[in-house]
């Protein structure tokens, strides 16, 4: 143990006595450059182990807020954030495909994680994320803030679509109204931070049919039936309104499904055409068995707009010849046969009388 003249010790420390123990800064005996060389890089990764640390006890409670930095750089795929004090990950599977960043541009992200790994902690943070349009609504609607209004479930396809289903047991709220906010202020600003993401907005129903007719909007459904034990849904629409149903490459079919948990089948509505078919297929034997042509030519007729015998009394010859491709001593032949089944029916008429 090394020792001190008293009188050097109280230079140090005023108070001390013999025996006491008085620290001091030394150079060590043997102390070469190397040794100090040493000696620093240990302080140095004492010291980066202890900024890693704080990093993860500031932000170990912070996942699930949105957080704001600047592209700082690339590696590789991912997106390396400047957030102030510490730095942010967001890998390539948290963004969003449409999207360029470049270096220096400002961003918000969501914190999906902070993972404590064995090269340190990692802000992970996300653009893609279905809960960074969450915390977006969240910021945004005072009403969702304060839990008037409740999202009750969200579906994205990141850069593309966002089904998002609100709900308020206060019936005096509109929860679609204030998620949209006056002339649609509240909104717009969340679509401009998904850079024109289309956001939909869906009253929530704890009534399957209502909540899924709410999602596909504004598609208008026909028909729609269920398959509890399958949990699906085949949808039926009118011709015009199937590909605003399915959506682009199936999204907004997808979305939905996703949306409500239910599988969604859609296809179109051909109740209507099977109707239209059956009258068509009445008048036409009814006219192929009162007159001398086939069916084949009796559904040529109806089509043709001529669905009765009363109709057909109108068309001379040269029509019958156009419409249904016979020569004209066939065309006179179904042309007389008309007339005499008029004649028919005004001397049973008259006989009746």
């Amino acid at each position: 143990q090394d020792e001190i003249a008293l009188g050097k010790a109280r230079r140090i420390k005023p108070d001390a006595k013999v025996g006491d123990n008085v620290e001091m800064e030394v150079t060590p005996r043997n102390f070469g450059r190397i040794a100090a060389q040493t000696a620093k890089q240990a302080m140095m990764q004492r010291i980066r182990q202890v900024e890693k640390e704080m990093i993860y006890e500031e932000f170990k409670d912070r996942a699930g807020e949105i957080v704001s930095g600047t592209v700082r750089r690339f590696d590789r795929s991912d997106v390396i954030l400047d957030l102030g004090k510490f730095e942010a990950v967001m890998p390539q599977r948290e963004r969003v495909v449409v999207e360029d960043y470049n270096v220096g541009d400002r961003l918000r992200a969501y914190v999906v994680a902070v993972e404590n790994g064995l090269r340190g902690p990692e802000i992970i943070v996300s653009r893609s994320h279905p809960n960074f349009v969450r915390r977006l609504f969240e910021l945004e609607v005072s009403e969702i803030a304060d839990g008037t209004v409740e999202i009750r479930g969200i579906a994205r396809e990141a850069g593309y679509r966002t089904k998002i289903a609100v709900w308020s047991a206060n019936e005096k709220v509109d929860p679609v109204g204030a998620c949209v906010g006056m002339r649609g202020s509240r909104v717009k600003n969340i679509v401009r931070e998904l850079n024109n993401e289309k956001v939909d907005i869906i009253r929530w129903s704890s009534d399957p049919k209502e909540f899924i007719l709410e999602a596909l909007k504004p598609a208008k459904v026909k028909n729609i039936t269920f398959d509890p034990e399958k949990k699906s849904a085949q949808i039926s629409v009118d011709e015009d309104q199937l590909s605003l149903a399915i959506g682009k490459k199936g999204q907004n079919a997808r979305l939905t499904s996703r949306l409500t948990g239910w599988e969604i089948n859609i296809d179109k509505d051909t109740s209507a055409t099977t109707a239209v078919e059956q009258k068509v297929a009445q008048a036409a034997q009814t006219l192929a068995s009162a007159l001398p042509i086939t069916e084949e030519q009796a559904v040529t007729l109806v089509k043709s707009g001529f669905t009765n015998l009363e109709g057909l009394h109108a068309a001379d010859v040269q029509d019958l010849v156009d419409i249904l491709g016979v020569d004209e001593a066939k065309a006179r032949e179904i042309h007389d046969a008309v007339h005499k089944q008029d004649v028919t029916q005004e001397a049973g008429s008259a006989q009746r009388a």
